[in-house]
């Protein structure tokens, strides 16, 4: 692989996915090739899953079937979309990888998280990022955000995830926070509850360090 791969985590509401496409934007103003995905629907096949696994309706899903769900979408994303921009050399910007699997599906969820890491590695066929951008805040401030984003939705939230109790997204962002000291080398936290260019700049800075590399 000649590409770098950027994974962006955080909670809902978070903003990650506004400072993908300004990093993006700031790559391609550079003439620095990227591609800017997201998990779960950054394939064909993934559209439809995420379809069935972030839309509210009346169908149940098992914490389970949700984990297997959300491998199965990254397993394609992985060998359809990510791996051949990595193999042309581009940077790879992706909304959600391996590591929201981990903290929603294990600590949000309480699935076993070495089962988990085994679904991962063999989903993702032991791809690891690069460099893990992870957008911190309170929980209860995200979700604010979130209402407030929704506010002039008739139908609300259209997230199964977004309707979730609190004490839900606080185990969330402590798993996110355990993995960013279990791999310090690989996390880069910034503080998500900012102003925008001022969040931005940390990621830029973060990435600025890699590329230089």
């Amino acid at each position: 692989m000649t590409g770098l791969f950027v994974t962006f985590e955080g909670i809902e509401g978070s903003g990650k996915t506004t400072q993908i496409s300004m990093v993006a934007a700031y790559l391609e103003s550079r003439r620095i090739p990227c591609l800017a995905t997201s998990e779960p629907g950054g394939s064909n096949l993934g559209r439809t899953l995420r379809k069935l696994l972030l839309e509210k309706s009346g169908l149940h899903i098992s914490a389970r079937s949700e984990l297997l769900l959300f491998a199965a979408d990254r397993a394609q994303h992985v060998e359809e979309i990510i791996f051949p921009a990595l193999q042309e050399g581009r940077v790879v910007l992706c909304d959600r990888f391996s590591d929201a699997t981990t903290v929603y599906q294990g600590y949000g969820r309480g699935l076993d998280l070495d089962m988990i890491d085994r679904i991962n590695d063999f989903a993702a066929q032991s791809l690891r990022p690069g460099i893990t951008v992870l957008f911190d805040m309170n929980p209860e401030r995200g979700l604010d955000r979130v209402r407030r984003r929704d506010a002039d939705s008739p139908a609300g939230p259209d997230d199964r995830f977004e309707v979730e109790r609190i004490e839900f997204h606080q185990r969330v962002r402590e798993g996110y926070l355990t993995l960013a000291e279990q791999e310090p080398q690989r996390f880069r936290v910034v503080d998500a509850d900012r102003d925008i260019d001022a969040v931005f700049s940390d990621v830029v800075a973060a990435l600025e360090g890699v590329l230089g590399e």
